[in-house]
């Protein structure tokens, strides 16, 4: 081996040992637990907080999802109107339902608030209040199921049609366990949802119909003190029957800081409760719910130095991570064997002053996610400190300048945070002379075991000849003459093909 082959060979000897002495996992991580079962067709089991997934049972088929489709009617309700304004019952509204379908004894012509529409839409499961609301948001329930279904497709969900505000039978109208998990989830993450939904008793006005008023409490009876199905961790939910559906069940549940939701299709009286029961019972005993802030060291540390807009930060807390982002994990995992990802994928609905995301992974699955953002706190401060310190100022600057200023300094540094990633020309220069070293170092390595290969296979080749000759009486010095005449026979020719070749061009 010549000297030259040596130091190639070292240098990627080298550079294997160094390579294969960064540390590995020095255990793998728990596995996800999946110790429970359910009766229903579909079901599932989500945190509600970051939307991880926890179990499921055939959680991408379509099911008919009966009067469980009222959390999404009361969320777009919700997000679309004043809780105080006025509906008036039509006479569609209160004759265009099922017989003896669920109702809360609303008239045609009646006048009540949207605040009591809604009581009566999730307690009573009142078909005809959730016409009326459809009607009062959209002019027809049509139009409404139209802004039902791009509601749903801004969630998430594909594998959803709805057909009108109530959730009555009709071939077009299906969800998914998954689907619907993504609704709930929604709904239970609005204020004003949760405060309805979670009420136990509520009296409508008096009507038409109900002189004295009407008193009205949930059909989850996992709500209710006094059935044998009571959940006391219980924060609300909806239930849901047809012919077609079977039972099916949304419920959201809270403990320890873990909150869930659980959705169940096709179920079966009174097996439904009990599967829901056991998911939740499953959740809490398995998984935990983390503050990400609290635990991430990699990023919460880092001392930015933030110079835009004339100012100059450069203490750790200049950027931030949201102290309200969770991740979910198995009770058996630890925070750090979730693995971090950056991503600067900032969407419109993320944090004002974020920056960039963090995405915590667990294995396969995404179990929660966190935002770096700038501390505007901290900009305020530095911006009034500017403003004071700037010339001709003799009194403090207004709240408004401030806030103005702050403003304008946080959207400049994001704007150059958001900029596509940029690697310094050093860098560049270090990368391509580590990638020159690679490429030439295997170029020189190929044509040194291409030069020893060929010196190989001729050794090899006039050994096989002096064979053959010895075999044939002929010996070696007579084979050396030989090979010398053919070589200058092979020279003539060559030399007299090169004359000829440019004699005739």
């Amino acid at each position: 081996m010549t000297q030259f082959t040596k130091k190639i060979f070292n240098f990627f000897l080298c550079l294997f040992l160094c390579v294969s002495s960064f540390p590995g996992t020095a255990m793998a991580a728990a596995d996800w637990p999946d110790n429970v079962s359910v009766e229903a067709d579909g079901a599932i089991l989500i945190d509600a907080d970051t939307g991880t997934i926890l179990w499921g049972k055939n959680i991408h088929n379509q099911y008919f999802p009966a009067s469980i489709t009222k959390v999404m009617t009361a969320l777009l309700v919700i997000e679309n109107c004043q809780l105080d304004d006025t509906v008036t019952f039509s006479h569609d509204a209160v004759f265009n339902v099922e017989s003896g379908s669920s109702n809360a004894g609303i008239n045609e012509g009646d006048q009540l608030s949207v605040k009591d529409c809604l009581y009566a839409l999730l307690l009573r499961s009142a078909n005809e209040s959730a016409n009326a609301l459809a009607e009062h948001v959209a002019g027809s329930r049509e139009a409404f199921a139209d802004m039902m279904n791009a509601k749903a497709k801004e969630l998430g969900c594909t594998n959803t049609h709805f057909a009108n505000p109530s959730g009555l039978n009709n071939p077009d109208h299906y969800t998914s366990p998954y689907d619907m998990a993504l609704i709930a989830k929604a709904a239970f993450q609005n204020p004003v949802f949760e405060e309805i939904d979670s009420t136990t008793y509520y009296k409508l006005p008096p009507n038409s119909i109900n002189k004295e008023g009407l008193a009205i409490s949930p059909g989850h009876k996992m709500m209710k003190k006094s059935t044998p199905f009571y959940y006391p961790d219980i924060v609300g939910g909806k239930t849901g029957y047809t012919t077609l559906a079977g039972n099916t069940l949304v419920t959201c549940a809270e403990r320890n800081g873990l909150k869930l939701i659980t959705v169940i299709l096709k179920g079966s009286t009174p097996q439904y409760w009990a599967d829901t029961r056991n998911l939740m019972e499953f959740g809490f005993n398995n998984f935990t719910s983390l503050k990400a802030a609290e635990y991430e060291k990699t990023y919460s540390s880092i001392t930015n130095d933030l110079n835009f807009s004339g100012l100059s930060i450069t203490r750790p807390e200049a950027l931030v991570l949201d102290p309200d982002s969770r991740i979910v994990l198995p009770k058996t995992a630890d925070f750090y064997d979730a693995k971090p990802e950056l991503s600067y994928d900032i969407s419109k609905g993320d944090p004002e002053n974020a920056i960039a995301r963090i995405n915590y992974r667990y294995k396969d699955r995404v179990v929660g996610s966190t935002f770096l953002e700038i501390n505007h706190s901290l900009v305020e401060s530095a911006v009034k400190s500017k403003l004071a310190d700037a010339p001709g100022n003799g009194e403090e600057a207004s709240p408004e300048a401030v806030d103005a200023s702050a403003d304008r300094a946080a959207q400049a540094y994001r704007e150059k945070a958001l900029r596509p990633f940029e690697i310094p020309l050093t860098v560049w220069l270090i990368l391509g002379s580590v990638g020159f070293v690679f490429v030439a170092g295997g170029l020189a390595s190929f044509f040194i075991y291409k030069k020893h290969r060929d010196e190989q296979e001729s050794l090899i080749r006039r050994e096989q000849r002096l064979k053959r000759l010895k075999e044939s009486g002929v010996s070696a010095d007579e084979f050396d003459s030989l090979l010398q005449q053919r070589r200058g026979i092979y020279t003539s020719r060559k030399k007299g093909w090169k004359k000829n070749k440019f004699k005739f061009r």
